[in-house]
């Protein structure tokens, strides 16, 4: 997710970054051992976004935020709410059929979908960095994915059987996330970031909750490490969020940065550690691809 950063980052505000962006690579190993042990998609989804959700309201109210909201952007908030709550599930899909890192890195294409979706919507001309871009993304996304089946050695067919609904929940929720990011750029200026969080988490939780009612009820872990991995998967995307609206603002820092998009190699590292997950060294050369794109996407200069 690209923002503005002020001149001359500090070091408190380079290393809370990189806290963020561990955080968050570590929730969807969380998530990965919640979902091998019981744990369904849903279920986690509601769990995470309502006690988020709780801790921002708390903050909103112990900062003395407004929760008024104009007319002309509730429509485009709960528009917001419900794309983020489409992600959450697709995202969280991928993650519990494919190595967390493979999952995050073909999110992590939502730089792209974002501009597609500025350009159809809004006239807007993509940069030529992002017109450079797109095929080196592609190319090394190609090659962490294993396209061929050769790092696999199970050949085209038989590798995409095995990883093409993951791949393509995770494709989703990287279009479904930069529609969310280009509907809150143009329609929702001039809400409090802390606000927009509340409304979109409580969105998504609500949202989530009456889709787990309608199958039938929460599905919650059967063993006790899946309720390490629930509980770990809502504190460390809750703390991540916490700090990213009322920490970072403080250190110089507006929004997110692109150097939180080292997420999948803080994955890949905690999945091999944890879950015994490992990728081939050209999936590796890959995800570098990927990530380094990303960044430099990110952190030039404009």
């Amino acid at each position: 997710m690209n923002i503005a950063t002020k001149p001359g980052l500090t070091g408190a505000a380079f290393a809370t970054l990189l806290l963020i962006a561990f955080m968050m690579g570590a929730n969807h190993v969380a998530a990965r051992t919640a979902f091998n042990h019981g744990l369904d998609v849903v279920t986690a989804v509601t769990v995470r976004s309502l006690i988020t959700a709780s801790v921002v309201t708390l903050i909103l109210w112990q900062q003395k935020v407004s929760f008024q909201v104009e007319p002309k952007h509730r429509k485009f908030l709960a528009w917001v709410g419900l794309l983020i709550a489409v992600q959450s599930v697709c995202l969280y899909s991928a993650v519990a059929r494919l190595p967390v890192a493979l999952a995050l890195l073909a999110f992590n294409t939502y730089p792209l979908t974002t501009a597609l979706w500025a350009r159809v919507l809004y006239g807007h001309r993509p940069e030529r960095a992002v017109l450079w871009a797109m095929p080196l993304m592609m190319v090394g996304l190609a090659m962490a994915l294993d396209v061929l089946g050769a790092a696999s050695g199970l050949g085209a067919a038989q590798h995409w059987g095995q990883i093409g609904v993951g791949v393509g929940f995770a494709l989703a929720a990287s279009i479904t996330f930069g529609l969310a990011l280009v509907l809150t750029q143009h329609e929702t200026v001039g809400v409090d970031g802390r606000l927009r969080t509340f409304t979109t988490m409580a969105t998504v939780g609500v949202l989530a909750a009456v889709v787990a009612f309608t199958q039938g009820g929460f599905h919650w872990p059967t063993a006790t490490v899946g309720w390490w991995g629930l509980g770990m998967l809502t504190f460390l995307y809750g703390t991540a969020f916490t700090i990213m609206f009322t920490v970072l603002p403080k250190l110089g820092v507006v929004g997110n940065s692109a150097i939180m998009n080292v997420e999948p190699v803080f994955a890949l590292v905690l999945a091999w550690a944890l879950l015994g997950q490992s990728i081939a060294g050209m999936q590796l050369l890959g995800a570098l691809v990927v990530v380094g794109t990303v960044l430099w996407l990110g952190l030039r200069k404009r």
